[in-house]
């Protein structure tokens, strides 16, 4: 697929079929594209947790689910997302990146974290989850990305066994469509081209 084709049919997918599961080695193409994502430094502070089973990804479900929902009344969104055959959660690490910019071609010996206009382990997790989002479409796979309420993050970590340096920015939901109802958020259309881009000043 072209590039171009692949940016212009990305979008949140939020009903899969769970009768299709992803392939290994659609699954590794996935998460190989996203080790190529950029980091300061070549930090690469990032880890992927991937939960293919059912087992797993009950557990998933179950310890972050929102508080409207249920196992015996799922919410209408959790109802759709929890069919995906495969999770990612991409994980941040921060100290990755204190480390690296405290080694001698860096120079930063404090590893004082306000050194960082901003917390680019995250935003590098984040074009890494990107790339998985991009490499779906490439593979003709629907995903989603999306939040796991913070007050249900120490539930994640435990369900897992995740270390505490490291921090979910997200999670995606990856498998093949079904069906999906178009989100009311896409009336609101895609920001003009004027509004958004500014050349030489505002």
């Amino acid at each position: 697929m072209e590039f171009a084709e692949v940016v212009r049919r990305r979008r949140m997918v939020r009903n899969y079929d769970p009768d299709r599961p992803v392939p290994a080695d659609v699954r590794d193409r996935i998460l190989r594209h996203a080790l190529r994502a950029p980091s300061a430094g070549f930090s690469q502070g990032w880890a992927f947790l991937v939960l293919e089973s059912a087992e797993d990804r009950a557990r998933f479900w179950a310890a972050t689910a929102p508080d409207d929902s249920t196992p015996d009344a799922p919410s209408r969104w959790l109802a759709r997302m929890s069919t995906a055959p495969l999770l990612v959660v991409p994980l941040s690490h921060r100290d990755a990146y204190l480390d690296r910019y405290a080694e001698p071609d860096k120079g930063w010996t404090d590893r004082d974290e306000a050194r960082w206009p901003v917390p680019y382990w995250h935003i590098d997790t984040g074009f890494a989850a990107l790339l998985m989002l991009l490499t779906a479409v490439d593979e003709e796979l629907g995903a989603c990305f999306f939040g796991i309420p913070p007050e249900r993050i120490d539930a994640f970590r435990a369900a897992f066994g995740v270390p505490e340096p490291y921090q979910p920015i997200g999670a995606l939901t990856i498998g093949y469509r079904a069906p999906d109802p178009r989100s009311p958020s896409l009336r609101r259309g895609h920001r003009p081209f004027d509004d958004v881009v500014h050349f030489g000043r505002w």
